[in-house]
């Protein structure tokens, strides 16, 4: 009989943007509500999923980091600062973690930031084709305490217990895909507790997402 596992404790971060993400946010969020808006009837109901898709695509992207839509983009992000902030506390008391997104172009962003501060990390996309290298990697080297994975790739099918923190980057609208991430570390073998932070940035369409995720739990 397996033995229980250990405590796990989950907590979201809500994050606030920055000024100048918020400004793009609401210039994108207001260009879809008024291109929706000037739509007939017809039109509106043959383009107006894939318009409305685009339009959240993109707000999901921004409340993440801009640069996800706009290379050009040299300001801050809210979600980004915070999540480095948290990183720096919880590597600082020698813990390794998983950091989970959807988003490719996210996770470059974190990729792009630890080579410049010469930060060892493991990585694994949809495109890896030496997945268990990678793995054993992290498992074994004690100075790779990162694994930045695509939730996609790496949702199911890893045994990671080594990690005892888990960062979920960006929700989903189901919450059965982030706690399938979460088991990468929360599963038989581990001994430690293991610590989940969800970051969610505020007054945007993440916290929409969250609000169907509580629903959805609740069904």
């Amino acid at each position: 009989v397996a033995k229980e596992l250990p405590p796990k404790s989950e907590q979201v971060l809500f994050c606030k943007m920055s000024d100048e993400q918020a400004e793009y946010y609401e210039k994108i969020k207001s260009e879809y509500r008024n291109v929706l808006l000037e739509q007939s009837l017809d039109e509106l109901l043959k383009k107006s999923q894939i318009q409305i898709l685009q339009g959240l695509s993109k707000l999901r992207q921004l409340a993440n980091h801009p640069l996800m839509i706009d290379e050009h983009y040299t300001g801050d992000s809210g979600k980004f600062e915070n999540v480095i902030h948290t990183l720096d506390n919880v590597l600082s008391r020698g813990h390794k973690v998983l950091i989970f997104s959807q988003f490719v172009k996210q996770l470059d962003i974190y990729r792009n930031y630890f080579h410049k501060k010469k930060i060892q990390y493991a990585y694994l996309d949809g495109s890896t084709r030496n997945r268990e290298e990678v793995v054993n990697g992290f498992r074994n080297n004690g100075d790779i305490k990162l694994f930045l994975i695509s939730i996609k790739a790496g949702g199911v099918g890893l045994n990671l217990i080594e990690a005892d923190y888990v960062f979920i980057l960006d929700p989903w609208w189901n919450p059965a895909v982030e706690q399938q991430a979460i088991d990468r570390s929360h599963r038989i073998g581990q001994t430690k507790n293991v610590f989940i932070y969800k970051f969610i940035t505020k007054d945007s369409v993440e916290e929409k997402i969250l609000a169907l995720q509580q629903r959805k739990k609740i069904i």
